[in-house]
């Protein structure tokens, strides 16, 4: 049958959703290169500031810290700080730090069965460097000294360099989904990442009474949370 558009003489219409020419043989199976590999990865750990943030006070947590304190600039695109007092990292370990999956929360499949960590995989790091610049200042107890290095791609871009340092560990993540452009474009609203990033933090406030919290814009004399270490809930909330 022939099908015409309203009241003219049109040409019969042409088929719609014709199926294109199938290929002959079926596509060829390959490896991803591993670069690609682990930005996809990193992406999924990493889907927005905020997902930053939460790893990083998670890691902090777990080094028994008392304090945190987080700095967020342009929504946590530009810059994401989190410094802590907690027992800071070896220098020995800095070399494999943001290596996937490195991690001191366990070391057998058993493990599994009684870890109480907030963390274990050893990928939060590690995809913050492959979608970003990272920063890590630390100091251990006993040192006269800390350390700071830079990350990239899971990789030490240079030996860890002495410099001052306050008990405990620094991480500055900038440049947040610098290397993935779609990601990045639909994260312009700063004022709301901002926004779930306080929401966060409040949340580890009420959860975490032994552990005083604070979080501000780059640049802001006011913190937006600000808690300190205490034994009630009623005081955090």
């Amino acid at each position: 049958m022939e099908t015409h558009c309203g009241d003219c003489d049109a040409e019969p219409l042409a088929m719609e959703n014709e199926e294109e020419p199938r290929p002959k043989e079926p596509p060829r199976i390959h490896r991803l290169n591993e670069s690609v590999v682990n930005r996809i990865a990193a992406g999924e750990v990493i889907q927005r500031p905020v997902s930053a943030v939460k790893e990083l006070v998670e890691n902090s947590i777990d080094a028994h810290s008392t304090s945190i304190s987080v700095v967020v600039k342009d929504g946590g695109l530009k810059l994401i700080q989190v410094s802590d007092d907690g027992h800071g990292i070896r220098y020995d370990d800095l070399p494999i730090l943001c290596e996937r999956h490195t991690t001191s929360k366990l070391s057998t499949f058993e493990d599994l069965q009684s870890i109480k960590s907030m963390g274990f995989r050893g990928e939060a790091l590690a995809s913050m460097t492959y979608v970003g610049h990272v920063t890590v200042t630390t100091i251990t107890k006993g040192q006269l000294h800390g350390y700071r290095v830079s990350y990239r791609d899971g990789v030490m871009e240079h030996e860890p360099k002495a410099c001052a340092a306050v008990k405990g560990t620094q991480i500055m993540v900038e440049n947040l989904f610098y290397n993935m452009i779609a990601r990045r474009k639909t994260l312009q609203n700063s004022a709301d990442d901002y926004s779930k990033i306080v929401d966060l933090l409040s949340r580890f406030a009420v959860h975490h009474i032994h552990v005083g919290f604070s979080c501000r814009k780059h640049g802001a004399s006011r913190a937006d949370v600000h808690t300190v270490a205490t034994s009630s809930r009623l005081d955090a909330i």
